[in-house]
């Protein structure tokens, strides 16, 4: 089938692939204008627009779908992202975290002539977690399940009908990194199905979202990433897991800021009655534990300022500052502790 692609990330990329090998024809690509990043803060294109570029398929990268925009720019680029859409044959559309919202007439176009319509790749069992972050938001509100629903997009928020959908386990240590590169390679598998089975002319079943369990992802915030030592290590574990790799927890000794990568719950150890939030306990074979509001949480993995991610044991045995090395050396010899 002749197909057009809309979606930004390596999310995205993961099953532009997969329909490309699967013998789809790709015959344009929708994506995000190029943004800067890294350290020379130069532009680069996104992981899709590099595929496609690899594959010699034709990029568009509007800031916007919505005609009636106030920016003569940003309307015009959308304009002729219409006109392209209107000029060329294809069968279906495909959107996988694009970052831009359809409107109805690009849904149309996509339904014309008897075409499929749009397809969406949504990382969550819907109707939970709809929205921008469902990945982190499952993991911090501390699901045991969850999965991916191919939707039959409609004008709203992830509200379409689902024609495909499959689950799958988030484990104790899942973090957000783990849990991505495992949907994306089930979110992939289930397009490809979606597509194969419309080329095939099986007639595919669409299931109306249900109202129970309806529950939305915010976007991430990059203030939601200090920790709040006052909460319990089952949310701040959670927390931990969740915004890794974005935007990473973080937590301040001396003026210094540190991130947190990884963490678990440890399964026993004796907390001092006079132990304060924050305050650093001990090591542990694998990293250091801390007190939390409720209950100890085990740091795994952290970050110094202007380093790189390296094992909580790495960090206490020297890689650190000469201060902060000092403090949990008293800390491992019992000699107080300090509030991180």
């Amino acid at each position: 089938m002749k197909i057009v692609f809309a979606g930004t990330p390596e999310f995205a990329a993961q099953a532009m692939r997969a329909i490309e090998k699967a013998g789809h024809q790709i015959v344009l690509a929708l994506t995000q204008p190029d943004r800067r990043a890294g350290r020379g803060m130069h532009l680069q294109a996104s992981p899709v627009k590099a595929f496609a570029q690899e594959k010699g398929i034709p990029v568009l990268q509007p800031e916007t779908l919505k005609l009636d925009h106030t920016d003569l720019q940003k309307r015009d680029a959308a304009q002729e992202a219409h006109q392209y859409l209107s000029a060329i044959d294809f069968d279906a559309m495909v959107v996988v975290a694009y970052g831009l919202i359809l409107p109805q007439d690009i849904l149309d176009l996509a339904s014309r002539n008897d075409g499929h319509g749009c397809f969406n790749i949504h990382a969550s069992l819907l109707p939970r977690w709809r929205g921008a972050a469902p990945i982190q938001r499952a993991i911090e509100s501390g699901d045991d399940r969850t999965g991916v629903s191919i939707m039959q997009m409609d004008v709203g928020l992830d509200t379409g009908d689902t024609v495909l959908v499959e689950d799958l386990t988030i484990s104790a240590d899942e973090t957000s990194a783990s849990l991505h590169d495992r949907l994306a390679v089930l979110g992939a598998e289930l397009m490809v199905k979606t597509l194969n089975d419309l080329d095939r002319g099986i007639v595919i079943t669409r299931t109306p979202q249900p109202n129970l369990g309806l529950t939305y992802a915010e976007k991430i915030l990059k203030n939601e990433a200090e920790i709040d030592w006052y909460l319990s290590a089952v949310e701040i574990d959670r927390r931990i897991r969740a915004f890794n790799p974005f935007p990473g927890s973080t937590s301040s000794l001396h003026g210094e800021q540190f991130k947190f990568w990884n963490s678990c719950l440890p399964s026993k150890i004796q907390t001092p009655q006079d132990a304060l939030p924050g305050q650093v306990l001990g090591l542990s074979d694998n990293g250091l534990y801390v007190q939390c509001g409720k209950g100890v949480i085990e740091i795994l993995e952290m970050q110094k300022p202007g380093g790189k991610k390296i094992s909580a044991v790495q960090c206490i045995s020297g890689s650190l500052s000469t201060q902060f090395s000092m403090r949990f050396e008293k800390l491992t010899n019992k000699q107080g502790g300090t509030n991180v």
